[in-house]
């Protein structure tokens, strides 16, 4: 017997993709579904373009590899054109206020998307008072908060591992020493909020410098008790990695001190350096545990070769759903038209 694949129609033009705290389950599914679809033509070399000769301007107030590339690359598979600006060729590095910078280039094109992490207490507020100026959508790339577009990629690339339910799957998210740069909370912090809504049992993991944004922590309980998950937090790696499902081990700052003086966030974290993915704890999970990452990942520090190499990592099935659900939130918040997709598929 055929299978009959329902199809139907999705339209957000002009909603702001800021953090997917302001998205109902329902619509985080449809971007989910969405996704899927524009996956599916990828991969199919079906042509896409849903947003013909549009323009979104992409500023970065940080590097970036995955997420330049996937907004630049989906952009131009759905048939609009990205700008790539980052802060010191802009005004914005002399001082121009986000509200000039929003209603200009909102008179220039269809969107603006912004990643501005490092600092707490800017990045999320930055992008909220372009928002409130600018005509188009605000898509945040990263800010201080939260990261919408990885922890998207990220609930797509389980449900693709796992299937569309995934309540009970526990969830280990823990800090991991890395010596390289004091790296944004938002990663962690998007995940304990989100993952919850979708019932998994989220246990967060780090040493005591080491907590998150306490607005986040309470968003994490509330979505918990909302959506049939649990969410909980260790000070152990080891507790959190026994029997999970899928473990997601990654460093951060040290939100007291990353602003400042991110030095000291490094320094703090030499006495952590055993906080590290490796063999051995990657067997207090369960056999067929995931590896997760949203790269890069430092290796040798926040996990060994043998793991993030190994046949338990999808971290690359996680890095091509960035190019997908970045696809998804530009067709879905700028298309003129309804976007088609498949349900559920």
């Amino acid at each position: 017997m055929a299978t009959t694949v329902e199809t139907r129609t999705a339209h957000f033009k002009g909603r702001d993709w800021i953090t997917t705290q302001e998205w109902s389950d329902f619509e985080i599914d449809v971007l989910l579904d969405v996704s899927g679809d524009l996956k599916r033509r990828f991969q199919g070399r079906i042509p896409h373009r849903y947003l013909p000769d549009q323009t979104i301007f992409l500023m970065f107030f940080d590097k970036s590899t995955r997420t330049r590339n996937s907004f630049e690359a989906g952009i131009t598979q759905l048939g609009g054109h990205a700008h790539f600006l980052t802060a010191d060729v802009m005004q914005v590095s002399h001082g121009e206020s986000p509200k000039d910078t929003g209603i200009i280039l909102s008179s220039y094109g269809h969107a603006i998307a912004i990643r501005h992490d490092l600092i707490p207490g800017e990045g999320n507020a930055y992008m909220r008072e372009v928002a409130k100026w600018a005509q188009v959508p605000v898509i945040n790339m990263q800010c201080d908060v939260d990261h919408p577009c990885q922890t998207l990629a990220d609930l797509m690339t389980i449900r693709e591992k796992r299937g569309r339910n995934g309540k009970g799957l526990k969830i280990a998210v823990t800090w991991a020493y890395a010596p390289s740069y004091a790296k944004p909370l938002s990663v962690p912090q998007g995940l304990i909020m989100l993952m919850p809504r979708f019932g998994m049992d989220v246990v967060l993991a780090h040493p005591p410098e080491y907590r998150l944004m306490p607005e986040t922590m309470q968003a994490a309980e509330a979505n918990a008790r909302r959506g049939g998950g649990q969410f909980r937090v260790v000070d152990s790696m080891d507790e959190a990695f026994r029997d999970a499902d899928v473990v997601i081990p990654k460093s951060w700052g040290c939100l007291d001190t990353m602003g400042a003086n991110p030095a000291e966030s490094l320094r703090i974290a030499t006495q952590y350096k055993h906080w590290i993915c490796d063999a051995g704890r990657m067997k207090l999970a369960k056999p067929d545990v995931l590896y997760m990452h949203p790269l890069p990942a430092d290796r040798g520090n926040e996990v060994t070769d043998e793991v993030i190499d190994g046949p338990n990592s999808i971290v690359y099935d996680e890095a091509e759903n960035r190019l997908h659900t970045a696809k998804s939130i530009m067709a879905l918040t700028m298309a003129d038209e309804p976007v088609a997709y498949q349900a559920g598929a």
